[in-house]
């Protein structure tokens, strides 16, 4: 939201409050508050109507400085709060000298001026890497008497920010306004499904506004110099995360949030969708089934769209019996066939439903002032909300999905949950503009903690749509509702590093696009590109993505981007581990990985599988592909080709290829199981090991798919000689090949 008008000047009806000087500091045990008059203290007289900014500087977690500015503070609790995992045992150190009072947590200090003009800085090793200066922060009223606080922090020169949600547009944020408001928008505008309040610096440093309702962001589009962000009401609170790479900012900015949960081995395999608006039965669903198996083409989950229930119904939960008349008995056949099930679901109750009565006799439905049920007619007739605020909905809700699961369904799409009025009333007095967005991390937790409930820690798995920070707990996500295009994948693209860098680990998307059918030569290259993703499906809207349907090189081309993925499961596991255990994203924005290589910086048409494949999908109806590889020799997994950085390079690639390279150095490990994803992962394990230098010694671990500890290989090259040992776990059948050593060393 823009304030102002030019440089110099406000815009019209609005007026500013702004500290203009610390008149003094209030010293606390883990932190301190500075109260700054709005205009010069020279006598008593000055202290008269004149208004006081009070800034409070504390450290919820290491490396974290937390900053809450505060016109009047005596409104009532705002709920509801994200969830953070906060803590008072790290060390904190907090001096006050006669010019500046400071708060150190690790390497990351804050330094507030205490004489002349307002100034706050944030070091690292005493180096600034941004502030907030004597036009930074405002206490503002429009033109209608609304309030706002915001504050802006210093863009250095060259610095690109990242992240703020699943953002189609340009990837690097600087001259965008972006507002987090979660919406239901496809993926061709600048509304997003999964907003987070959160930004990445180039710097080494993120930002975290800790408040759930509308933020605007103004990333150099107000103030060039400058991010500025904003809420409605009288207080601002946001965290500053220390570094000092990008991905160190992950892991604090995770640590502080919530981590994604562990899925199971399963959902890494190809998940094939009866599509949403086409014609099918289990007539249909078995021949897709069948048509599968006879093109040996490994398959892992069949999801079921919205009409597996009656229409007008959406959601009742009961399966249409004009097309599934059998429903346990077709689950059991599925099982029995080594596949899991998915069925779509949203938190949207049909007039029509027998639910909606039920919810509404029970008050478990969103109500309107008037105390009647909140509805509309956007999606389906009449429809209600479920109240995920009040537990006995949650358990209700819950009930009604346990009947599902005891059926034999194995997961759910967690479609929707964008769109939540405003204008309503929560069961336990949640404030609608915090719930708009917040709903979806109540929604998802849900179903998720449900899962895990009934199927256990480690097999619970989501495709779910909405989100906003912290839903990253309850993966995976996927891309919304894009179009049949070249654009559209790359717009998909850019919105999945964006959430990436917004600290979710697992993202997909639907292969093909959703909107329209596309033609073969789309289809065929986001194959590859869903292939080489953390989680991959085929999906669309008003035709089928088998692939037969477009044209047999299609199967083809699905067979081989199959069978490398699952033949890649030791290292994808490894990568999902890294996601579980330390907020990393399973697939990177090439600056996590080269944070001090320049062009890094904007690479939006590529990215890392982990920290060791690079992948740059194919958009073009021609083969021909441009992208950047950082310093060394990187080598094609597929053909072998080797390619030395840092440069660009153009190739053309047929339908059965792409760009996807290991890194200089990296010990990769394939699987010896090639149609499935769900085997023992480290017997048979070839460790292939790209451009390695002499004397080099790295070690190697392989998950179990269960809870296991999995199995660690040493490796070293000396003498031009791989050797390899098994230091702990257990592995039959291992070997370590060398690929284009000679050129490394």
């Amino acid at each position: 939201m823009k304030f102002t008008d030019g440089y110099w000047l406000l815009r019209p009806g609005v007026s500013v409050l702004r500290p203009r000087v610390v008149e003094s500091v209030e010293v606390e045990k883990r932190g301190f508050t500075v109260f700054a008059p709005t205009g010069p203290i020279n006598g008593r007289g000055d202290t008269l109507n004149r208004p006081v900014v009070t800034v409070k500087f504390f450290s919820p977690a290491p490396g974290v400085v937390g900053v809450t500015i505060g016109h009047h503070v005596g409104g009532l609790p705002r709920e509801p709060r994200f969830a953070l995992n906060t803590g008072t045992d790290h060390p904190v150190a907090v001096d006050v000298t006669g010019l500046t009072a400071s708060l150190t947590t690790g390497d990351l200090t804050v330094r507030v001026r205490l004489v002349d003009a307002w100034q706050v800085d944030f070091l690292r090793d005493g180096a600034v890497v941004t502030s907030s200066t004597e036009r930074s922060v405002g206490v503002v009223t429009d033109g209608e008497g609304r309030k706002y606080v915001h504050d802006r922090l210093a863009l250095g020169v060259g610095e690109t920010i990242y992240g703020l949600g699943e953002r189609f547009g340009a990837y690097v944020k600087n001259g965008q306004a972006v507002d987090i408001w979660n919406a239901d928008g496809g993926t061709a505008s600048e509304q997003a499904y999964k907003n987070v309040p959160f930004y990445l610096s180039s710097a080494g440093y993120g930002v975290f506004v800790d408040h759930p309702e509308h933020v605007s962001f103004e990333v150099g589009s107000e103030v060039v110099s400058q991010t500025q962000f904003s809420v409605e009401g009288q207080s601002l609170t946001y965290y500053l995360i220390d570094g000092p790479t990008p991905k160190d900012v992950l892991r604090r900015y995770t640590a502080l949030t919530g981590r994604p949960a562990r899925v199971p081995a399963w959902s890494y395999g190809l998940w094939l969708s009866t599509s949403f608006t086409t014609s099918y039965d289990e007539k249909t669903v078995t021949e897709f089934i069948d048509g599968m198996a006879e093109r040996n083409l490994p398959l892992s989950v069949f999801h079921f769209d919205c009409f597996w229930m009656r229409q007008f119904h959406w959601v009742d939960f009961v399966w249409d019996p004009a097309t599934f008349p059998d429903p346990e008995g077709m689950l059991r056949r599925l099982h029995e066939r080594g596949l899991k099930v998915c069925v779509w679901i949203n938190p949207y109750i049909a007039q029509r439903s027998y639910l909606f009565e039920e919810g509404r006799q029970a008050g478990y439905l969103v109500r309107n002032p008037d105390g009647s049920v909140w509805q509309w007619d956007k999606w389906q007739a009449g429809m209600a909300l479920v109240d995920f605020t009040n537990p006995d909905a949650v358990a209700w809700y819950a009930g009604k999905l346990k009947v599902l699961l005891d059926m034999g369904v194995d997961c759910f799409k967690t479609d929707f949950g964008e769109r939540i009025p405003t204008d309503v009333l929560w069961h336990d007095g949640s404030d609608p503009q915090r719930m708009h967005n917040y709903y979806s991390y109540l929604y998802n937790k849900v179903v998720f903690e449900l899962l895990e409930a009934e199927r256990g820690r480690g097999e619970a798995v989501l495709f779910a749509r909405s989100a906003t920070a912290g839903g990253q707990q309850f993966p995976v996500h996927w891309g919304g509702d894009c179009e049949s295009t070249f654009v559209a994948m790359a717009e998909s693209l850019r919105g999945g590093l964006s959430l990436a860098a917004s600290g979710f680990g697992y993202w997909s998307h639907d292969i093909g696009g959703f909107e329209g059918t596309p033609d073969p030569a789309v289809f065929k290259r986001w194959i590859a590109f869903g292939l080489l993703s953390s989680h991959s499906r085929l999906h669309g809207s008003g035709s089928y993505r088998v692939p037969w349907a477009y044209d047999e090189e299609a199967v083809d081309v699905l067979r081989h981007f199959t069978r490398l993925k699952l033949g890649l499961m030791p290292y994808l596991a490894a990568t999902a581990d890294e996601a579980h255990r330390e907020g990393l994203p399973m697939m990177r924005p090439m600056i996590l990985e080269f944070p001090d290589d320049p062009t890094a910086e904007y690479l939006d048409r590529q990215y890392m599988l982990g920290p060791d494949v690079l992948v740059a999908p194919v958009m073009s109806a021609d083969g021909v592909v441009t992208y950047y590889v950082p310093a060394g020799t990187w080598t094609h997994l597929v053909s072998g080709a080797r390619v030395h950085g840092p440069g660009w390079f153009t190739e053309k690639h047929a339908f059965d290829s792409l760009p996807v390279l290991a890194r200089p150095g990296a010990v990769i490990p394939f699987g010896a199981v090639q149609d499935r994803p769900d085997y023992e992962w480290a017997d048979g394990v070839r460790l292939r090991w790209y451009a390695p230098v002499e004397g080099q010694q790295a070690r190697v671990r392989v998950p179990s798919p269960g809870d296991g500890p999995g199995t660690e290989f040493e490796v070293s090259y000396v003498g031009g000689v791989a050797g390899v040992s098994l230091i702990s776990g257990d592995s039959s059948g291992y070997t370590c090949e060398v690929v284009n050593a000679e050129v490394a060393g």
